[in-house]
């Protein structure tokens, strides 16, 4: 009988296994799968996929630089976008464990320099852009000091804090500053000394030299070298391998604890937190997905939790297929059908738009009679969408109008047709028409009713 139990305990053991293990199979569609993505121009990175705790595929395809003279390699530096917030929120975390701040402490408890308006904007408040701090320049386009300046120079708040959401570079620049006060360390010996060493991050560097030979430099479709700039401090470079590392550590709660990770993934409705976007269930973590993208860099963390399946992407060739790619993935270790991704039609219309915007909306039509096969038009609303914003960040705000106006008849989901009237309300509210943009952010509430950021932004044009 015990013998019995014994065979019946390891059947079930060996079945459990074979749900989780990847087979040879699996592994040649992935290879595949990156071999036509890159074939087909919409992917040049690392990949590394990890299942169990286990990495099972890590490599590089494509190049580390425009002119083709140097191939990637996994061990190569990226820049991750928006990722690197997650690195400040934990740092926040951090110094919350350990009694040094509070996260109901007002900013002028740490800058009594700033206005008035720091003593309402609350540490939350940064980690989950709902400060009322407007986005002043690119950040590529403002130093630290200049942007210090304009928060001394801020008479007001967009929003009263806490009521609506901007996603701005001010709250993180604002998060580091208070990091430096509260600790004693500039930032990067903060997040060096807490974070990269006890994760074993040996490779990641804050604030890189751009000229390092092991960064992998950025460029667009037509192999042209993009300009690179930083300068704003408090940004890493990270390996995949690397990346693979904290985001473990972080969802194991061996960098901060589990209070404290349900406390960082707290976003404003329809709006990112400091960890992207989480999922959970019964008050455990699902999933983490979070996509960062800088100067044509892009990075992708996502980790679920039900299936053991974690992935980094880190591309030097920003494609916005990560997503897609990931998803292909996904599939792949279910041994279910996949689909190689298209060509996005959001990067291939956006400059032309930008250059002239008859002849880019000619283009757009063309490639949607004639290139169905060869560009991704599944979300078509998506991409128009895009292309406004990408105007709108370079005051092109009529422009910009104007493609959301497009977007809006292709927009199937209400919370799509919501951000289209959101977006057009705040061209016209930095055209400095409040009855339109008050109009327009009506029409957003009223298309969709849980828009907490339209709704937040009536109440202030009121």
């Amino acid at each position: 009988m015990k013998f019995r139990n014994y065979l019946s305990q390891a059947s079930l053991m060996l079945i459990s296994l074979s749900m989780y293990a990847q087979t040879p199979l699996q592994l040649k569609h992935i290879d595949s799968l990156m071999k036509t993505a890159s074939d087909r121009g919409v992917f040049n990175g690392t990949l590394l996929v990890a299942k169990q705790g286990r990495i099972i595929y890590h490599k590089a395809w494509g190049y580390a630089n425009a002119d083709k003279t140097q191939p990637l390699n996994t061990a190569m530096l990226f820049d991750v976008g928006s990722i690197s917030k997650e690195f400040n929120g934990v740092s926040i975390m951090l110094l919350k464990e350990r009694g040094k701040v509070k996260l109901d402490d007002p900013v002028s408890k740490y800058l009594p320099d700033l206005p008035n308006w720091a003593d309402k904007v609350q540490l939350k408040h940064l980690l989950n852009y709902t400060s009322g701090l407007p986005n002043f320049k690119a950040q590529s386009d403002e130093t630290d000091n200049e942007l210090l300046d304009s928060l001394k120079n801020l008479k007001k708040l967009k929003f009263e804090p806490g009521s609506a959401y901007i996603y701005a570079h001010a709250n993180v620049y604002l998060q580091k500053r208070i990091i430096e006060k509260a600790s004693g360390l500039s930032y990067a010996d903060f997040v060096d000394k807490y974070i990269f060493k006890p994760c074993g991050m040996q490779q990641s560097i804050m604030d890189a030299n751009l000229n390092r030979p092991d960064l992998a430099k950025a460029f667009d479709n037509d192999f042209h070298s993009t300009p690179y700039i930083q300068l704003t401090t408090g940004f890493p470079r990270l390996t995949p391998a690397d990346l693979y590392k904290f985001i473990t550590q972080l969802e194991a709660f061996k960098i901060i604890n589990k209070e404290s990770s349900d406390q960082l993934a707290v976003n404003f409705p329809g709006g990112e937190s400091s960890l992207g976007t989480t999922g959970f269930k019964d008050g455990k973590l699902q999933w983490h997905r979070h996509q960062g993208s800088n100067s044509n860099y892009e990075a992708l963390i996502y980790t679920d939790h039900v299936s053991k399946i974690s992935m980094v992407m880190e591309t030097n060739n920003q494609n916005f297929k990560v997503d897609a790619i990931k998803g292909a993935i996904l599939a792949i270790l279910q041994d279910q059908p996949f689909n190689i991704p298209k060509k996005s039609v959001y990067l291939d219309i956006r400059d032309k738009i930008l250059k002239d915007i008859e002849q880019g909306l000619s283009f757009y039509r063309q490639i949607k009679a004639e290139g169905q096969d060869k560009y991704d038009f599944g979300f078509e609303a998506g991409d128009l969408i895009s292309t406004g914003k990408y105007l709108q960040r370079r005051n092109r705000f009529d422009d910009a109008i104007r493609l959301y106006s497009l977007a809006v008849p292709l927009c199937a989901k209400k919370n799509d047709l919501s951000y289209a009237y959101e977006l057009t309300a705040e061209c016209y509210l930095k055209k400095g028409d409040n009855v339109q943009a008050k109009t327009w952010y009506e029409k957003a509430l009223a298309a969709d009713a849980g828009n907490k950021n339209a709704q937040g932004m009536i109440t202030t044009l009121k």
